[in-house]
């Protein structure tokens, strides 16, 4: 699932990760959207947005990390903001892996790949 309030770059990751890597992707244009679909589709995994309008990427962790069913899902950060922010914080909210936009491409599919296993 990516979770992005801009729709360009949830079409371009969307894209990527389907046509490149072959996987079934859900999309939620805001935090709030986001804790709706976990409810219902089970993601395997999240890309998430730091910086939204509403309910950021850190509120959006600790709403999902409350309930013990979602606890698990790995995320990914896609963020302008990689250096701000604290490795340490964002693993104890289950954040796997934190990737610096803009990216590449043909980059992205093998570090999710890699941080999914």
């Amino acid at each position: 699932m990516i979770i992005d309030d801009e729709a360009d770059n949830r079409m371009v990751i969307g894209c990527c990760l389907e046509d490149l890597g072959g996987w079934q992707v859900l999309e939620a244009a805001s935090g709030e959207e986001g804790l709706l679909e976990v409810q219902t589709r089970k993601p395997d995994a999240i890309i998430l947005d730091i910086e939204m309008g509403g309910m950021n990427g850190i509120e959006f962790l600790q709403r999902l990390r409350a309930n013990p069913e979602h606890q698990k899902i790995p995320v990914v950060l896609l963020t302008v903001i990689a250096d701000l922010l604290d490795p340490q914080e964002l693993s104890k909210l289950g954040v796997v892996k934190i990737l610096a936009k803009p990216f590449k491409l043909s980059a992205l599919i093998t570090q999710i790949a890699e941080v999914l296993e």
